[in-house]
């Protein structure tokens, strides 16, 4: 092991508690990729690129598994490197550690007010009340959800993400009947795939341009490496999560998405509204829309949960860096940062208040400004796995159990994918916007890492 790494193994990183359990992290991995970018979010990509909107979905899965693959490697590899973001810094650096990790923590820690919202505005369907008071409430039960333990949050998710699962196992049933004319009055439906237009009536670009929208909705698989860290064996725990997992999720998403777009035309679909629900009502399946809404709702506050967890416990680990003030790295007697939760809850609660009573565009530059943010923290772990292998190749390392594959070649096709995505999101209109703004807030972290490395210079001479 080299310095870097002796130094994270020796960073306090085990005063958290080690109480969750394989089927924790199994769930949180997988609660932490399905949520609302599937049963909503997927009528803008099924607009978009028509039928073939799986295959976009199954190339970006794909993508996902390489970068989970990778983690797997240098889990196994550095065991005692507890949280992804931390890979970097094993890697390329405290540098690259400072930026992934302050980038990773500002990425999630605004997914905290944008789910809070969101859970708000369908209660209202069942609360007689504006977003900002639901959205404060929400917020208030998962902040004190994450203060009790790291258990109570782990179950909270064990629960949300197993209803989430056997919604679509249960829908890809239902809808594999109706599209192979079990159920169907007419017979099978597979035709709509291609009798409105083609099957990609877009053309192939529009599949491939896809892409971009469909990568941010299904980030979120390395959560399960920073949970990782409050269980008995974080380094089996991440090499046992890192294909197998994905690849559920990877069905999950190509099924389902494959059944909606066979059961019901794809230009019925609206942008924005859940294609799920089309595809149920289409199947006279009895009170869908509350069925619906209250997945939906569950996929929200998954998200929400899991957002609260991984921004206080990349908050501690910084703090843990001393990238971060180092009250934060206090836990009390349950072994929970209360601090660093308490931070993420400021920052929810603030951005609540800033969607709802601030002016609109100051709320959407700031979800801009992230936009393309978990692209560039994707890319600095590619290239610290391939750095890392070249560096244990060189000095003679043993083998970890899990090793990328076909390397360096799917280490290189999966940072030309990113990069890629990154360019797509340059040159159309839609994600402008969120490509230039999270290009300022890269630099500001990169110049930020500038200012505390010279002040730390300035200090020690």
């Amino acid at each position: 092991m080299n310095a870097v790494s002796e130094s994270l193994a020796a960073a306090p990183e085990g005063a958290l508690s080690k109480t969750l359990k394989a089927r924790h992290l199994t769930m949180i991995s997988i609660g932490g990729i399905i949520g609302a970018g599937l049963f909503v979010g997927s009528s803008t990509t099924i607009h978009a690129a028509g039928p073939a909107a799986f295959i976009s979905y199954g190339i970006t899965g794909l993508l996902i598994l390489l970068i989970m693959r990778m983690l797997g490697e240098m889990a196994t590899a550095l065991p005692n490197v507890r949280s992804f973001t931390e890979f970097a810094r094993a890697g390329l650096g405290d540098g690259a550690g400072f930026v992934v990790g302050w980038l990773y923590w500002y990425f999630w820690v605004l997914v905290v007010p944008v789910e809070a919202i969101a859970g708000a505005k369908i209660l209202q369907h069942w609360i007689p009340l504006d977003p900002l008071p639901i959205g404060v409430g929400l917020m208030a039960i998962m902040t004190a959800v994450n203060l009790m333990s790291a258990r109570s949050y782990a179950e909270f998710e064990f629960w949300f993400a197993s209803i989430k699962v056997a919604a679509i196992i249960t829908f890809i049933v239902i809808a594999a009947s109706y599209a192979f004319g079990w159920t169907a009055p007419d017979g099978a439906t597979f035709a709509n795939l291609t009798s409105h237009g083609g099957f990609t009536p877009h053309g192939w670009i529009a599949v491939i341009a896809a892409v971009p929208t469909v990568f941010f909705a299904m980030t979120g698989a390395e959560i399960t490496t920073i949970a990782a860290a409050e269980s008995a064996q974080p380094g089996q725990a991440v090499a046992r999560m890192s294909s197998t997992v994905i690849l559920r999720i990877l069905i999950f998403y190509v099924g389902s998405i494959s059944l909606v777009v066979s059961v019901v035309p794809w230009d019925q679909v609206i942008s924005g509204e859940s294609p799920f629900t089309l595809a149920l009502n289409t199947m006279h399946i009895p009170y869908v829309d509350k069925i619906m809404s209250a997945i939906i709702l569950t996929a929200v506050l998954s998200c929400l949960n899991s957002a609260f967890y991984v921004s206080s416990r990349v908050m501690f680990v910084l703090a843990a860096r001393r990238d971060a003030p180092q009250m934060l790295v206090k836990v009390n007697a349950r072994k929970v940062p209360v601090y660093s939760v308490m931070i993420g809850s400021l920052a929810g609660f603030l951005g609540i208040v800033a969607a709802t009573k601030a002016p609109q565009d100051v709320f959407n530059f700031l979800v801009s400004s992230s936009g393309a943010l978990i692209v560039y923290v994707y890319m600095l772990i590619v290239v610290s796995q391939m750095v890392l292998r070249k560096r244990r190749e060189r000095d003679g390392g043993a083998k970890p159990a899990i090793q990328m594959w076909l390397y360096p070649w799917l280490s290189l096709l999966a940072l030309g994918g990113m990069a890629a995505v990154l360019i797509a999101m340059a040159i159309t209109p839609a994600l402008q916007q969120d490509f230039n703004a999270s290009c300022i807030t890269l630099v500001i972290a990169i110049l930020a890492y500038l200012v505390l490395h010279q002040w730390r210079k300035a200090k020690a001479s």
